[in-house]
């Protein structure tokens, strides 16, 4: 069995604040460290999971931020690191080399989820995505992404609003760890990080010894971006094939959805030169 892991970090336990994931600010830096060792920490959980249900390869690629949080010293040595950016497929980059499932560790819910901590969808600068006419966050374009390479999702973690959003999306099949419950957006009741990994482990083992479909989206797949404001969609309808449908709102249709992903990157990055 081949397993990959796509590792975020505002899902983590104990997260509750931006502050806590910030790897850039330096007046943050104890706080980042503190919780980048965290996210490690639950990394190795999937991955010890994953071995207990028959995994021969693991993968896992950190995702959050600048991509670079992940201990390296401290993974598990029977897993692989895929680290840096940019990456052409970002969060999900390497699924496309082949593996039989995929776990979605430290993930949180889309953006104006609520309560949820730190929703967003890849960034601040996005106030909704749609896909197919369906609001989806970080959690649906990846695994729609997967599932182009015939990889489905087994498992999810990360707070009960994210939990949520896995069960609507994917349906009773997946494994959906809450590590912490969200009462507003920078405050949640969370589970001590011990008791993370030992969900997340166990989870592990029990949602990959079961079958799991790959998510699919009908073609054509349509996207729309609503972004925060006007003139971050005045950059992002520069992207070939882009339409402005809205004073703050573009959209791409094509019949791949790995198309898709890409517009989606070109939009959302295009957004912030502003």
């Amino acid at each position: 069995m081949r397993v990959y892991i796509s590792v975020d970090m505002e899902g983590v336990a104990g997260v509750v604040h931006e502050d806590q994931t910030d790897p850039i600010d330096p007046r943050h830096a104890a706080e980042y460290n503190r919780f980048r060792r965290l996210m490690t920490a639950e990394a190795n959980a999937a991955v010890e999971g994953a071995l207990l249900a028959g995994a021969e390869r693991v993968l896992v690629n950190d995702s959050h931020w600048m991509m670079t949080n992940i201990l390296a010293e401290e993974l598990h040595p029977a897993a692989e690191l895929l680290s840096g950016n940019p990456k052409a497929r970002s969060m999900v980059e390497g699924v496309e080399l082949g593996f039989d499932a995929a776990m979605f560790v430290g993930y949180h819910a889309m953006a104006g989820a609520g309560p949820a901590i730190i929703d967003h969808t890849y960034t601040s600068n996005v106030h909704e995505v749609r896909l197919n006419g369906r609001p989806v966050g970080e959690l649906a374009i990846n695994a729609a992404l997967a599932g182009t390479y015939d990889v489905p999702v087994a498992l999810v973690s990360g707070d009960q609003a994210l939990a949520a959003e896995a069960r609507a999306l994917l349906g009773p099949a997946v494994e959906a760890i809450v590590v912490k419950h969200a009462v507003g957006r920078f405050a949640a009741r969370s589970v001590a990080p011990v008791e993370a990994c030992r969900r997340i482990r166990e989870g592990a083992a029990a949602a990959l010894r079961r079958p799991h479909d790959p998510l699919r989206l009908a073609s054509p797949v349509r996207l729309e971006v609503e972004f925060a404001l006007t003139q971050m969609a005045d950059m992002a309808e520069l992207a070939p094939g882009s339409v402005r449908t809205g004073g703050r709102t573009v959209a791409f249709a094509h019949d791949d959805y790995r198309a898709v992903f890409r517009a989606w990157r070109a939009l959302y990055n295009l957004a912030s030169v502003t």
